[in-house]
C-alpha cells in the first residue's frame, strides 16, 4: 500500500507543478502554439532521462524514490494527454500547420531532452 501512496503524493505534486508552470507560461505568452505544454513535456523528458540514469547508475536509494520522482512527480508533471488534445484542437480550428509543427517538435525535442538527461546522468 505504501508504494501507491508514494506515487499518489508524487503525482499530486507533479500535477500542481504542471498547472502552475502552464499558467505561468500562458500569462507571459499569448501564442497560438501551446508553449506551456510543450515546455513542460520537454523539461519533464529531460528530468526523466536524468533521474533514471542517476537512480539506476549512480545513486543507491530506496526504490520508493524512483516511484515518487519518476512515476509520480514527473508522470504527473508531463502532459501527454493534454498534448494530444491541444493537437486535436489545432486541427479542428483549422491550424493544421501548427498541429503538425507541435507534434514534430514535441516528439523531436522530447527525445533529444530525454537523451540529454540520460547522457548527463550516466556520466561518471
Amino acid at each position: 500500500m505504501t508504494k501507491y501512496l508514494v506515487v499518489l503524493a508524487g503525482s499530486g505534486l507533479g500535477g500542481l507543478l504542471r498547472f502552475a508552470a502552464g499558467n505561468w507560461v500562458l500569462s507571459r505568452l499569448d501564442w497560438r502554439y501551446p508553449t506551456g505544454t510543450f515546455l513542460i513535456n520537454i523539461t519533464g523528458s529531460f528530468f526523466i532521462g536524468l533521474l533514471m540514469a542517476l537512480l539506476t547508475e549512480h545513486w543507491e536509494v530506496h526504490p520508493y524514490w524512483r516511484l515518487f520522482l519518476v512515476v509520480g512527480l514527473l508522470g504527473g508533471f508531463t502532459t501527454f494527454s493534454t498534448f494530444e488534445f491541444e493537437t486535436l484542437q489545432a486541427v479542428r480550428t483549422g491550424h493544421r500547420s501548427v498541429a503538425a509543427l507541435y507534434v514534430m517538435s514535441s516528439v523531436g525535442f522530447g527525445y533529444l531532452a530525454v537523451w540529454l538527461g540520460a547522457t548527463l546522468g550516466a556520466r561518471k
